[in-house]
């Protein structure tokens, strides 16, 4: 039987073997830059960063949703980003990832949620036909930008001489 239970700073160990089973999933295994004392302290924060919902079979642990809160201006209305969802391959269609959807989805409506987003890559099309059968809609006209590392630090130079 399938169960679901928040994450806590215990937990970080955890959430942090899903970090990089997922990553390892996207083709990105050198990608992941957090470590397990950064997740414990980011988990033991108020509020924290992030929530993070494991789901276990049993006492195991088999699959994981990290989320956070986000705002939509044109709904005027909270929302919640999906950053992760991720089952392990064993425990795949066997309803685990629609658990953790569906709680994800409850969270979002009883908190007055506008909205549930997330991305999925182009290239992952189990996800995006099990997504799509959720009811899940394809933002293709949307195009996602992202500024990083040393791009981020030189986009933020900028702010360093004040208002312009």
């Amino acid at each position: 039987m399938i169960t679901l239970q928040q994450a806590g700073p215990g937990d970080a160990e955890t959430v942090l073997r899903f970090i990089r089973a997922l990553a390892e999933f996207e083709h990105e295994p050198d990608a992941v830059e957090v470590d397990a004392d950064t997740l414990r302290r980011q988990l033991a924060q108020q509020p924290a960063p992030f929530e993070c919902w494991l789901a276990c079979d049993g006492t195991e642990p088999v699959g994981f949703a990290l989320m956070f809160p986000t705002y939509s201006t044109w709904r005027g209305r909270p929302g919640i980003w999906l950053e992760d969802l991720f089952v392990l391959p064993s425990h795949r269609g066997r309803g685990v990832g629609r658990r953790l959807l569906e709680h994800v989805a409850h969270l979002a409506v009883e908190r007055g949620c506008g909205r549930l987003e997330w991305s999925v890559l182009d290239w992952n099309t189990d996800a995006i036909a099990f997504y799509e059968r959720l009811g899940a809609e394809r933002m293709t006209e949307w195009t996602t930008c992202r500024v990083s590392r040393g791009a981020l630090a030189a986009l933020a130079r900028g702010a360093a001489d004040g208002p312009r």
